[in-house]
């Protein structure tokens, strides 16, 4: 995706032009957007997509000729890709869509401040500073290649666990703290252990942090533990309970090295 300049183009990809033109509504309002062009299957986008150079496609899923997901992917192999929106009425195609680097993933009827948020997201994110955020080498252990599905009031919105720093239980939601921000998800902290055993590690009852960013146990003057996160300028308080675990998998981390 290349870099943004003043107004932000936008081509409209849905073989249904009532769908079309709710997206249309849903856009002319916001600052910093032009839409430039619309195409009704995959065929379509792609052929527009050279000729326009969007910075954004927002892409159904199902259409005739080309379905999203294939023209995804051919969007996906270009120099300089546009950021892919996912606008679809189903929600089983998440995974797939992380896949071929989409940004994001609206469920239908798309509601106007998700869309807002997914542009804001899109509009903000390039390669170079994705590339700039993944982990570096280290003698930590090896980056996962997983994705969370986290389950938000929007829908399913889609967080690589490369970038997810930890969750933090706050009574009825889960936080994820991640590189893009902050996303409040309906999971437990007890579903997010079990869907990604070996990455996720409980320091407290309230917080899972990811393993590959953890950079030192550090002991306070109170005398209780906290844990060190690489590119991350908060302190996580480890809970008595959780220190003999985080301590025997930083053994095991160093005995593997």
């Amino acid at each position: 995706m290349r870099l943004m300049t003043d107004l932000c183009k936008i081509l409209i990809t849905d073989d249904e032009p009532l769908a079309r033109q709710r997206l249309k509504r849903l856009i002319e309002p916001l600052t910093g957007y032009q839409i430039c062009g619309e195409a009704g299957n995959g065929v379509e986008a792609l052929r527009l997509i050279s000729e326009l150079e969007p910075d954004i496609v927002l892409m159904d899923i199902r259409m005739p000729e080309m379905d999203g997901m294939e023209a995804a992917r051919q969007v996906a192999t270009l120099q300089h890709p546009p950021a892919l929106i996912f606008c679809t009425a189903y929600d089983d195609y998440a995974i797939p869509a992380f896949k071929v680097q989409a940004v994001d993933y609206l469920l239908k009827p798309v509601r106007s401040e998700a869309l807002q948020e997914a542009l804001q997201r899109a509009s903000r994110t390039n390669r170079v500073q994705l590339a700039q955020l993944q982990p570096a080498p280290s003698t930590y252990k090896a980056a996962t290649h997983k994705t969370l599905i986290a389950k938000t009031w929007r829908g399913s919105e889609l967080i690589d666990m490369n970038q997810v720093f930890y969750f933090m239980a706050d009574q009825k939601y889960v936080t994820i703290h991640h590189q893009q921000g902050e996303t409040l998800c309906d999971q437990t902290l007890k579903e997010l252990e079990s869907e990604h055993p070996g990455i996720l590690l409980r320091i407290h009852r309230n917080c899972l942090v990811n393993t590959q960013w953890i950079d030192a146990l550090i002991r306070q003057n109170d005398g209780q533990y906290a844990l060190r996160l690489r590119n991350h300028h908060t302190s996580l308080l480890v809970s008595r309970r959780h220190v003999a675990d985080v301590k025997a998998w930083m053994k095991q981390l160093s005995g593997d090295t």
